[in-house]
């Protein structure tokens, strides 16, 4: 009996794939990712797709004819268009379990940097000057007793959570869901209102999806109703905030400062945005470690070996 033939984009950790290799038929780069080209041009000849580096869109899909399931390396599916992968019978799994703490991590890190004012810090510190922080205009906030709003309350949310907690943070969160009584009280989080969130929270944290009900949900009306002192952390999806909105708000000192992992129109990112010293950017790095490579690229392969066994999980369009 053939093996399912199989191929892998993007740049992917081999030491993830190794189960998946020895078990079904592999096109793996070694060296450049494959093009665009490339794929369109062989796409046919495959059973899956461990999707990573491209766009799966609509003449992609149409080129995999033979196509049973993608797998993407990531926990976003922005970049896929689900639905017409549905029409043609080809099952989407994302990949949510291995992003959770190094993506929670990364919200982390922005966060600390953000309230420590650590760029522009940084950049005093780099050009050979001083200052005083004793001087208000110089000082960030102090964690402990502030409200962090937490948007979004699925797997990444709830870690970070549980990170803000440990620091001693008051936890607000609002998702289109309800958590229930009792893992809002093992999280010692309080669901509240969208607009309670932002009016009330010294930091927001965004961790839900990109989709049409989310863009540009954190917009200026929004940043005027945000505490002056306010920090907003990004590490989901850009178009959920308003760039324009952002630097604007940033601007004008109507918010304090954000950190962003993600941006609205990445890899472009904004001139007026690079020049402010009140944010702290990094290029959508979340998953940016080694280990969280590594797995990320484990839960991929199994979501190939569990729908060739029948048992088909992480299914974003079914």
């Amino acid at each position: 009996m053939s093996k399912k033939k199989v191929l892998v984009t993007g740049i992917v950790p081999k030491e993830g794939l190794t189960t998946l290799m020895e078990e079904y038929d592999v096109t793996y780069s070694d060296g450049e990712p494959f093009s665009r080209e490339y794929v369109l041009e062989h796409l046919g000849e495959y059973d899956a797709w461990l999707l990573m580096g491209q766009k799966g869109d609509r003449e992609m899909i149409d080129a995999g004819k033979n196509l049973q399931m993608i797998s993407l390396n990531a926990v976003g599916f922005d970049h896929v268009d689900i639905e017409y992968a549905k029409s043609k019978g080809i099952v989407v799994s994302n990949s949510p379990q291995a992003v959770r703490v190094p993506t929670a991590e990364m919200t982390f890190a922005l966060l600390l940097a953000a309230t420590k004012r650590l760029a522009f810090y940084d950049q005093v510190v780099r050009r050979g000057d001083w200052l005083d922080p004793s001087e208000r205009r110089y000082q960030g906030l102090t964690l402990e007793g502030a409200t962090l709003g937490i948007y979004g309350m699925g797997r990444i949310g709830s870690t970070v959570a549980r990170f803000a907690k440990a620091f001693g943070m008051n936890l607000l969160y609002h998702d289109v869901y309800q958590l229930s009584a009792e893992q809002e009280a093992e999280l010692g989080v309080t669901y509240v209102s969208f607009d309670e969130l932002v009016e009330q929270s010294d930091v927001v944290t965004i961790h839900a999806p990109f989709l049409p009900s989310t863009k540009h949900q954190f917009n200026k009306e929004v940043f005027k109703k945000m505490k002056n002192r306010s920090y907003l952390i990004n590490a989901a999806r850009g178009p959920i905030v308003s760039e324009e909105d952002l630097i604007e708000a940033l601007e004008s000192g109507e918010i304090a400062g954000a950190g962003l992992d993600v941006f609205e129109f990445e890899p472009q990112v904004s001139e007026r945005l690079r020049a402010l010293d009140n944010v702290i950017m990094a290029p959508h790095a979340g998953t940016g470690t080694i280990e969280g490579r590594r797995i990320l690229a484990e839960e991929a392969a199994e979501n190939i070996r569990a729908f060739f066994a029948g048992q088909p999980v992480n299914i974003v369009n079914p």
